[in-house]
């Protein structure tokens, strides 16, 4: 009796001020390292342009590659080198040298010479930043979560925890935040240029605070009455995965808890913004915008589930949110496309391609780090088609002969990038403009912009787009602008044969002539409607994610519990979650449709469902001070 009326005055007695700055500690380096580790992501465009793009493209996807192993596959090292790491030392010294690690790396990104000042060095060391960036994420969040639940009371752990859960949202809405406000203050020509170094740099104010408060924090309880007992493990990740007794804890945790976590959480926060922006085609901006919305109107319910995780249990409130999300992922993004790009939904439902190709032309697109190729006939349809947002249906046809892509009475002709050899452009331009006008008369949302035409091209533009009705001569009488001809070779609008020794050359804007592009109309977007499903979207997150955290550290010992719940965590986040959007996109490029690649999420999350249900337990009322 004594025992339950202690875990009662425990459970009602408010927290304290060293609680409350453990808490506040571990969760504001947390959102540090979260916004450091966004920030790459968010700027990738830009550090691309600067580190990579000079080089030769094979070159250029390798560095790409390891960029994006970096980013996601390293994370598990990270767990378990800073894991074995912060159960021999301790909790606090383990995460201080993490986030030390991660803003030192983040900083130096801002201030890297790129690779036309100090050449292939460039993009070497920013590879190597980038993968001691996710080595400290991979060891920074099992340290967080384990250093605050020690801390905390029996019967309080859920919501303690949950705080943590709250940094890596916060993290990408600060990152978004910061990203728009410097966006905003200096222009986007001037953000390409320089601008996108600055999120970078202000990393080190976050960092100097995060450092200055966590050398103020005491070791964890829990790893000081280990340490005084003389019970701490002398070979932690032996004990934690090469004993069946640990290891099937740590599989149990992974396939039954984290894998499905880890999808939803990715779906609801960062396929949903790719869904906005490259299948809806609302502008970059305005998504980011209404990320950040949802994010501040859900992110209180991580604190909520997790503090309701001490009252029913942490396995209930995370198997509800994978149900709830299998259950209405479908319907919620159909929401998203009729609130985000009405116009094309209507399309969508009206206009659908058919793509007739030779047995074995089509592959599965699965393209992870943007640099892949696919080069048939079929692949270049399909592929143009999913990022145009058109569902089709493929169907056989002859072998031997190139696809074909029908759209209402419209037949265009794909062609094989290999065969076509040096008229691979040219066929790739004529392709994409016949598919763009049969799109746009099918009532899809296509705009075109304006061409800039050089006076020694313009008979051979007007006979290459007849569709436009032009007149040479009534183009040529209105007005045009004079180029230095260096510039229009540079520029790629002529050859220096074409220039044929002009020192400059008029050049005409023609309206509706240039490029197409699949918009969204901006009056027509429904922002009410996207941030409502968005925040539907994260409250599902908020779901999973809020009471994982203590039930991680309550499934395994104290003497290997920062390697035993790091490892599961960054495979199921960093591989399950982290390859998600790639997946997502190259199942809906198989199918045709944009819906398709849900089902990623779907079947790991149903994964997760069965598994936990039967295997996980519950761990609300563990003592975990007296886990050995």
């Amino acid at each position: 009796m004594a025992n339950v009326a202690v875990a009662a005055s425990e459970k009602a007695r408010p927290m304290t001020g060293e609680e409350k700055k453990v808490i506040f500690a571990s969760s504001l380096g947390t959102v540090f390292e979260w916004y450091d580790f966004y920030l790459y992501g968010s700027l990738a465009i830009y550090i691309g342009a600067n580190f990579f793009s000079q080089y030769p493209e094979t070159t250029r996807n390798i560095f790409a590659l390891l960029a994006f192993a970096a980013g996601f596959l390293v994370r598990p090292f990270g767990a378990l080198v800073f894991g074995r790491l912060g159960d021999l030392v301790g909790r606090k010294y383990t995460f201080l040298v993490t986030i030390l690690i991660m803003g030192l790396s983040t900083f130096l990104v801002g201030v890297l010479p790129n690779a036309s000042q100090i050449g292939i060095a460039a993009p070497i060391i920013l590879i190597i930043l980038r993968m001691l960036q996710g080595l400290a994420l991979g060891g920074e969040y099992g340290g967080a979560a384990t250093y605050v639940a020690e801390h905390a009371p029996n019967g309080r752990r859920g919501y303690y925890t949950s705080w943590i859960q709250t940094t890596a949202t916060l993290g990408l809405f600060l990152s978004l935040i910061v990203i728009l406000g410097v966006q905003f203050a200096l222009g986007r020509e001037a953000f390409a240029d320089w601008g996108w170094r600055i999120p970078f740099l202000l990393s080190v104010i976050l960092l100097g605070v995060s450092v200055w408060i966590r050398l103020k924090m005491s070791e964890s309880p829990a790893f000081m009455k280990m340490k005084a007992e003389g019970t701490t493990s002398k070979a932690p990740l032996s004990e934690a995965f090469g004993q069946w007794k640990n290891a099937k804890i740590a599989i149990i945790a992974l396939v039954g808890a984290v894998i499905g976590q880890a999808v939803v959480w990715y779906t609801g926060q960062f396929y949903a913004l790719f869904f906005l922006q490259s299948i809806l085609k609302v502008d970059g901006q305005s998504a980011n915008i209404m990320v950040a919305c949802a994010l501040i109107l859900g992110t209180g319910f991580f604190v909520l589930f997790g503090w309701l995780s001490d009252k029913i249990g942490r396995k209930p409130i995370i198997m509800a949110g994978l149900v709830l999300a299998m259950l209405t992922y479908f319907p919620l993004f159909k929401a998203l496309t009729w609130a985000g790009n009405p116009a094309l939904a209507q399309a969508q439902a009206t206009v659908r391609a058919t793509v007739t190709a030779a047995p074995g032309d089509c592959r599965f697109q699965f393209n992870p780090t943007g640099t892949a190729k696919f080069t048939t006939s079929c692949d270049i349809a399909t592929a143009f088609l999913t990022k145009n947002s058109v569902p089709y249906d493929v169907v056989d046809g002859p072998a031997g002969q190139p696809a074909t892509v029908k759209i209402g009475d419209a037949i265009i002709p794909s062609y094989d990038a290999v065969a076509a050899g040096a008229n691979a452009a040219g066929n790739d331009r004529t392709f994409q403009k016949q598919v763009n006008i049969a799109l746009q008369d099918g009532g899809y949302p296509l705009v075109r912009g304006a061409a800039q035409v050089p006076a020694a091209k313009l008979d051979a533009f007007i006979a290459a787009n007849p569709e436009l009705g032009l007149n040479a001569d009534a183009v040529r009488a209105t007005p045009a602008k004079t180029v230095p001809g260096d510039k229009l070779v540079a520029d790629k609008l002529l050859t220096p044969a074409e220039l044929n020794g002009a020192t400059e050359m008029a050049v005409y804007t023609v309206g509706g002539g240039g490029a197409f592009a699949m918009v969204a109309d901006p009056a027509a977007v429904n922002w009410i409607a996207i941030i409502a499903v968005l925040t539907v979207l994260v409250i599902y997150v908020t779901m999973v994610y809020g009471p994982i955290a203590a039930l991680l550290v309550e499934l395994f010992p104290t003497r290997i519990r920062y390697s035993g719940m790091s490892l599961p965590y960054h495979i199921g986040n960093g591989w399950f979650g982290g390859l998600l959007p790639a997946t997502a996109f190259a199942m809906s490029a198989a199918k045709g449709d944009i819906y398709y690649g849900l089902w990623y999420p779907i079947i790991f999350a149903g994964i997760t469902l069965v598994v936990g249900l039967l295997f996980l337990p519950e761990t609300k009322d563990r003592d975990i001070h007296k886990m050995e």
